[in-house]
This record gives C-alpha cells, structure tokens and sequence, in this order.
C-alpha cells in the first residue's frame, strides 16, 4: 500500500526534507517527489479533508488511464497455423491476405512474422502415438519431385 498521506504529513506538517522523509517511509526519493508533485497539482494542502481515505487519495493522485484502442487487427494466428500447413501457402501469402481484409489496421510483415513466430514456438512440438507393432506403417514423404536432366543421354529422372 502507498503511504501517501505519511508523506504529506511529514512533508507539510514536520518540514522534512525529501531524503529525511524516503528514510523514515522507507520509499525512494522519487516516490516522495511524485507524491508531493501530484498532490500540489491536485490543488491538495495539509491538513487533508476528514473524509480523504488512503484509497480516496491514491485515485485522486493516480487516476486510471482508460485503456488505448486497439491500433492494429490481431491476425487469428490459430488459423494461420492451420494454413500454413497446406501445401503451396507461405506467411507472406498469409500476411498479404490479412493486410488486404485489414487495410490501415494491419501489422506490417516484419510485426506479423515476429507475432506469428511467438505464438508457434509456444506450441508443443510433441505428437503422441499409441499404436500396436504391426498394426500400421509409417512413410516419410518428402514432397514434390524435381527433374534431373542427363546432360549426356537427354534423359529426364524425377529426384527427391
């Protein structure tokens, strides 16, 4: 809890200087100094009003900001995941989408790629398989195939 009104009390009724009064409220210097910079700027003296309460004070001093709007369109990073997984899509194909639906509230393509990055390395990279030894046959499919061409014979073989 603040010990705004001990601050104010030795400030204004015992003349303490700043230092002497971080000492003995056991607070920084630059409490002390905000507190009294911000009760002169409320237009508060000492003594207080007989109604002003610790927590009365605190918002008075320290009123609470109203959150700022968003400025930017969070991507649904959830179904970006999805996508990427087909074959053929790319984050820049993705980004390009989203930039278009949210025209003037879009990450830019560095943000995305960051903000995109962050929630995929929170994701578990486990796949947990329960299966019976002969029951099933796993192959590793490395995708398209790419020609190679015999510079010799002309002949066109299809490489991994």
């Amino acid at each position: 809890m603040r010990k705004i009104i001990d601050v104010l009390r030795l400030k204004f009724e015992a003349g303490l200087s700043h230092e002497r009064i971080a000492a003995a409220t056991r607070i920084s210097k630059g409490a002390v100094t905000r507190y009294v910079q911000r009760a002169g700027n409320a237009g508060l003296g000492w003594p207080l009003p007989p109604d002003m309460d610790e927590a009365r004070l605190e918002a008075l001093l320290f009123p609470q900001v109203a959150p700022a709007l968003e400025r930017h369109a969070a991507p649904d990073f959830a179904h970006l995941h999805q996508e990427l997984k087909r074959k053929g899509v790319t984050l820049q194909l993705l980004w390009e989408e989203y930039a278009e639906a949210h025209a003037g509230q879009a990450y830019r393509y560095s943000q995305f790629c960051l903000l995109y990055r962050g929630l995929a390395q929170s994701l578990k990279r486990s796949m947990r398989q329960v299966h019976r030894a002969g029951d099933k046959l796993f192959i590793d499919y490395s995708g398209d195939t790419v020609p190679i061409i015999n510079a010799g014979s002309g002949e066109i073989r299809r490489a991994e």
